[in-house]
């Protein structure tokens, strides 16, 4: 289910500099594709694992567009679209101290001393404590 965006930029840089497109309409043509792939990677993700929930998170979560888009694609799924408040969007703070409860919780323990970071590590290698 992933994406990619590879080449996405350089073509719009050289529609650009090619002086034959007004820039709102590339910042437009841009926001809709980049929507239209990741509404398109969500609901086949739903699909394929049986899920009626979408919850939307990170600052571009805070797109008025992104988020009809993704209500609108949740009610033809007969599913629900969860966004949090704006300000829990975009503070990553938050969300790694709501984590963080959750792993305490599920009674997972961190030894201070010896903490182990995976800055590259993707969240389905992630290992959910249940």
């Amino acid at each position: 289910m992933d994406v990619s965006f590879t080449g996405m930029l350089t073509n719009l840089k050289q529609k650009y500099d090619s002086k034959k497109y007004k820039i709102e309409d590339l910042c437009y043509s841009l926001q809709e594709t980049t929507f239209a792939m990741l509404l398109e990677v969500s609901e086949r993700a739903m699909a394929h694992c049986n899920k009626k929930e979408l919850l939307l998170g990170g600052g571009v979560a805070c797109n008025t567009i992104l988020k009809e888009k993704s209500k609108i694609m949740c009610k033809e799924r007969n599913a629900k679209c969860f966004v949090p408040e704006n300000q829990y969007l975009v503070d990553n703070g938050a969300m790694i101290a709501t984590t963080g409860i959750s792993m305490v919780k599920a009674g997972y323990k961190l030894k201070t001393k010896d903490p182990k970071i995976y800055p590259y590590q993707r969240t389905d290698q992630v290992k959910v404590f249940s």
